[in-house]
């Protein structure tokens, strides 16, 4: 299902400060983590990415040393919602990448479901797998960044509560928790110059997406919503999440960056 107005010839810009620089992804197998993680590599960065997913993950590393990148992903393999298992693998991640300067928390999932069928054991799910992770990745990596005196958390959130999206409530309000992380550990760790920012989604045309959720109405609706008349894709989004990792996005923390076309 390919879009011709979709952006894959743009010229987008190279940071010389993301050359070599650490960072670490989670969620980079597939959909936007997967765009993120690609960008990065192409910007010569040194990154490493978690996801439960390993075949995913290879055809990412696949995709990412096609374009002949300064280093190769690597990929680690841990289920998140593991929190002991998640801290640990980052501290791998940590020796082996010789610290991390870029923490992205992306990994989410956004299945649909309605208010009444929500029990309280479906309710924590949505909690630990779109919220509680991204608050325990934060707490495993920001010593060492506070220590250095240099970092930056780019934490990924949703538009979906914003613009009262209503047939994922367990996903849009864990997602609303993310703006809460993002504005209160950035003024924590803001004497240190570690940076956190939120980047809000709208509808990104990942393959899951497409595949998944993807209705003639469903786009028409999108359509009619955004300014921008066309899909929006992972490469783009990641575009905005390169900006706040380089030396460029410097100034700029405990603010959420809006990337949906003009929807909101």
């Amino acid at each position: 299902m390919t879009d011709p107005t979709a952006p894959i010839d743009a010229e987008y810009a190279q940071y010389p400060s993301l050359v070599d620089r650490t960072v670490f992804v989670t969620g980079g197998a597939d959909g936007v983590g997967a765009g993120i993680v690609e960008e990065f590599a192409k910007q010569g960065s040194k990154v490493g990415f978690a996801d439960i997913n390993a075949d995913k993950a290879a055809e990412t590393i696949a995709r990412c040393e096609a374009h002949n990148p300064r280093h190769s992903p690597v990929f680690y393999a841990v289920d998140l919602l593991d929190i002991a298992a998640t801290q640990a693998v980052l501290a791998t991640a940590i020796t082996d990448l010789g610290g991390i300067t870029v923490l992205v928390n992306n990994a989410a999932s956004d299945d649909r479901h309605t208010w009444q069928e929500v029990t309280p054991e479906y309710w924590d799910n949505r909690i630990n797998v779109n919220l509680r992770h991204y608050f325990f990745a934060l707490q495993a990596v920001a010593p060492q960044m506070l220590e250095a005196k240099n970092g930056s958390i780019i934490n990924i959130g949703s538009s979906s509560y914003q613009i009262q999206e209503d047939f994922f409530p367990g996903y849009a309000i864990a997602k609303s928790g993310v703006e809460g992380i993002t504005r209160t550990m950035a003024r924590t760790f803001g004497v240190d110059n570690v940076r956190v920012n939120t980047v809000l989604p709208g509808w990104v045309a990942t393959e899951k997406q497409l595949t998944k959720w993807w209705s003639p109405e469903g786009e028409d609706g999108t359509m009619r919503d955004q300014a921008i008349k066309r899909r929006i894709y992972p490469r783009e989004f990641a575009q905005m999440v390169l900006f706040l990792a380089a030396d460029d996005g410097a100034a700029c923390t405990a603010q959420e960056f809006v990337v949906d076309g003009g929807r909101r």
